[in-house]
């Protein structure tokens, strides 16, 4: 058996169906990586030893029975400490709620649990879910497993490292703009920013409230199936919910992408770090010898995006931190401060043009579906930054040069999943973004497997 740090959790269900694996020492082995490792990772705020192998052991004990309900069925997951865990301090990795202790768990957990698996604990994050860096001077800085002088994005920063060291087997990621993608493609593994309102955002600490998106996290496609069939679904308690049929995410996965038409906007080709062009360059190559149809296509209205973005994601952000930000300042991070404090300073007819942009980018996404199945394009233009004694100055530079890339989907509320498109000249993990029109989530899946199977982790520049 290969090390169970690592398999994903398709191929360790049919080990715990039949009772090979025990619920139990996988939870152990997992536990003891982290007591072992996160000391210099730091993907952790609060693991939870004692209630994780209690829920192993419920686990096993149903299976042992013939009581098996599922795929994720004991296997370990790690929650992004913004999800509400009742009676678990849930921090948002803020100073602000370091003590806080939800009455509630979040919609998309239980629905999870439910499912069978066992939470190792509250992963680290980027303050208030409000930075793309990982850097938390609160509950210390995550390090990317691949180099720990490296970040490992954010916010969703402890998911994605977490992953990548074996730490967990499944997490759970928010996104409002770039929060699971970006953390997925620098630290080499797979995330899907699901179409807005599909999965519940019930129980999860506000950002923007019309831009955050919760979704699944892992280092497989397959995983991410599993995990989007339990966490989708209407929820009344979530205004924004959608109330849609959900379909197998798992029932065309090995379909491949023969006449698959996949669209590439021209100002994806722009200002990209030189290693990131050749890995995008090569991938466009294997795509169409996997049978893929590459259409070059212009969508100008892309380029409101990064105005759009800033300005909604702050604005809304500051409103709900606005009471806060003018008694509480100085519990605040220096780069949250700055950032929230900037959408404070939005005016309305700044806030309505960019929402006037974003519906105009809304269209023209739609309209481009028309011609395509496929928006492709890097998950980030850059390369992974190695930290900066400046941290505060790089974080907003990291969120300038990226949201172009990321933000778009998020305006738009269009599903996109970012998977491993290779290793730089560094040896660090590049990503690349499928987009698709909204509920196109398992077409997203099956093209993100066909790409899995050429394994782009081991191409490297």
């Amino acid at each position: 058996m290969n090390d169970i740090s690592f398999l994903t959790a398709a191929e360790l269900a049919p080990l715990i169906k039949t009772k090979q694996l025990s619920p139990v020492e996988l939870t152990k082995h997992m536990l003891s990586r982290v007591d072992h490792l996160d000391s210099t990772l730091h993907t952790y705020i609060t693991p939870l030893h004692e209630s994780a192998l209690k829920q192993a052991r419920e686990a096993e004990d149903l299976i042992m029975q013939d009581r098996y309900i599922g795929p994720l069925h004991g296997i370990p997951i790690g929650i992004k400490d913004n999800f509400y865990t009742k009676g678990i301090r849930t921090t948002d990795g803020s100073k602000l709620f370091a003590d806080f202790i939800p009455n509630d768990t979040a919609a998309a957990v239980q629905k999870l649990s439910a499912a069978g698996t066992i939470m190792l604990g509250k992963l680290n994050m980027h303050e208030l879910a409000a930075g793309l860096t990982g850097t938390n001077p609160f509950f210390g800085t995550t390090r990317n497993p691949w180099n720990i002088h490296y970040m490992p994005g954010g916010s969703s920063g402890g998911s994605a490292a977490a992953l990548a060291a074996g730490l967990t087997t499944l997490a759970t990621g928010t996104d409002t703009f770039g929060s699971i993608r970006l953390p997925a493609a620098m630290c080499g593994v797979y995330g899907l920013k699901p179409t807005y309102g599909l999965v519940s955002k019930y129980g999860v600490f506000p950002s923007a409230w019309s831009l955050d998106h919760a979704g699944p996290m892992a280092r497989s496609v397959s995983d991410l199936a599993f995990m989007l069939h339990y966490m989708a679904g209407y929820d009344s308690n979530d205004p924004a919910s959608l109330k849609v049929q959900i379909p197998d995410y798992t029932e065309d996965l090995n379909k491949g992408i023969r006449g698959i038409k996949i669209g590439i906007p021209a100002c994806y080709f722009e200002r990209l770090d030189s290693d990131v062009e050749k890995l995008f360059n090569h991938a466009i190559a294997i795509l169409r010898s996997l049978g893929a149809e590459i259409i070059d296509i212009v969508i100008p209205e892309l380029s409101m995006s990064t105005f759009s973005g800033y300005v909604t994601v702050t604005s809304e952000a500051s409103a709900f931190h606005y009471e806060m930000l003018k008694t509480r300042s100085e519990e605040y991070s220096t780069d949250i401060r700055a950032f929230f404090l900037s959408g404070a300073l939005t005016n309305s007819p700044q806030y309505i043009r960019a929402q006037q942009a974003r519906r105009k980018t809304a269209m023209a996404m739609k309209k481009a579906f028309n011609d395509v199945d496929i928006i492709l394009g890097p998950t980030i233009p850059i390369t992974t930054p190695a930290f900066h004694e400046k941290w505060v100055e790089q974080n907003l530079e990291v969120i300038r040069r990226c949201l172009p890339f990321i933000s778009p989907a998020n305006l738009t509320g269009i599903p996109s999943l970012s998977v491993p498109m290779g290793l730089c000249s560094r040896g660090l993990p590049v990503g690349m973004q499928l987009m698709g029109n909204h509920l196109s989530e398992k077409r997203l899946l099956q093209v993100g497997n066909a790409w899995q199977s050429i394994k782009p982790l081991s191409i490297r520049i």
